[in-house]
C-alpha cells in the first residue's frame, strides 16, 4: 500500500513539509521579516521627525544652502513661532511629514550642514575657554605679558598694559559667602574689555561675525 504524499512546498530544491521543524522556522522567519520592515519603518520615521526638530536650531546662513522645499522652510519658521505646546506638538508632527517626503540627497544634506554647526559649536567653546585663560593669566602675571606680544606683536601694547592694569585695580575682593553659593563676582569693565580684545586677536573672523550679529539684533 504507497503512503500518502505528505503536503508541502519546496526551497531552494529542497521539499519542505508542512508542520515540520524546518516550515515552522521559515514562517516565522518570514513573520520576522515583516516585523522587522514596520520597526526599520518606524525607526526611520522617527529618525526623520529628530532631524526636522534638529533643523529648528540650525543657522540661517547654514538653512539658506541647503535644497528644501518653499513649503518645509514655511513650516520649519511657523514651528518657531508657536510657544503653545499642543500647537507646536502638531506642527512639529506635520515637519515631520514633510521630512519623509525628502530624498537620501537632502537628509545627507541636512545631517551634514548639523554636523558642520556642530563642530563649529564646539570650535567655539574651545576659542571661548582659551580667551578665558588668557584674560586671567595676564591679569594673573607679569610673565604672561611677554609670552603673548610675542605670540601676538600687533596688539596695541599700551592699550593692553592700560587694561590688564586696570582690571587688576578693580578686581573684587574675595567673597567666601558668594564663593561657597556659587556665584560669580561682578566684573569691571575693563576685566570685560580685555577679555574682548583678547578674543579678537585668537579669533578674529568669529569676532568680527559676533560684533555684527550683536549690531543687527541692535538695529532690530
Amino acid at each position: 500500500m504507497s503512503r500518502k504524499p505528505k503536503k508541502g512546498y519546496y526551497v531552494r530544491g529542497q521539499f519542505v513539509a508542512e508542520g515540520s521543524e524546518l516550515d515552522l522556522q521559515l514562517k516565522a522567519e518570514l513573520k520576522g521579516t515583516d516585523e522587522a520592515s514596520k520597526t526599520d519603518l518606524k525607526r526611520e520615521s522617527t529618525a526623520l521627525q529628530k532631524l526636522g526638530e534638529d533643523l529648528l536650531t540650525l543657522r540661517a546662513d547654514l538653512m539658506e544652502k541647503l535644497p528644501l522645499s518653499d513649503k518645509l522652510v514655511d513650516a520649519l519658521a511657523e514651528a518657531k513661532r508657536i510657544t503653545n505646546f499642543e500647537g507646536k506638538r502638531r506642527q512639529m508632527q506635520f515637519v515631520g511629514k514633510l521630512m519623509r517626503l525628502l530624498d537620501a540627497e537632502t537628509v545627507e544634506a541636512v545631517k551634514t550642514a548639523l554636523e558642520v554647526q556642530r563642530k563649529g559649536s564646539a570650535a567655539d567653546t574651545a576659542a571661548l575657554h582659551l580667551a578665558e585663560q588668557w584674560r586671567d593669566r595676564l591679569i594673573g602675571t607679569e610673565e604672561a605679558l611677554g609670552v603673548w606680544l610675542d605670540q601676538h606683536p600687533d596688539t596695541d601694547t599700551q592699550q593692553l598694559r592700560a587694561l590688564i592694569r586696570q582690571a587688576r585695580k578693580d578686581a573684587p575682593p574675595a567673597d567666601k559667602a558668594a564663593v561657597s553659593q556659587g556665584l560669580a563676582p561682578r566684573q569691571s569693565r575693563a576685566y570685560r574689555e580685555l577679555f574682548r580684545l583678547v578674543r579678537r586677536h585668537l579669533n578674529p573672523e568669529a569676532f568680527e561675525a559676533e560684533e555684527a550679529d550683536h549690531a543687527d539684533d541692535q538695529d532690530d
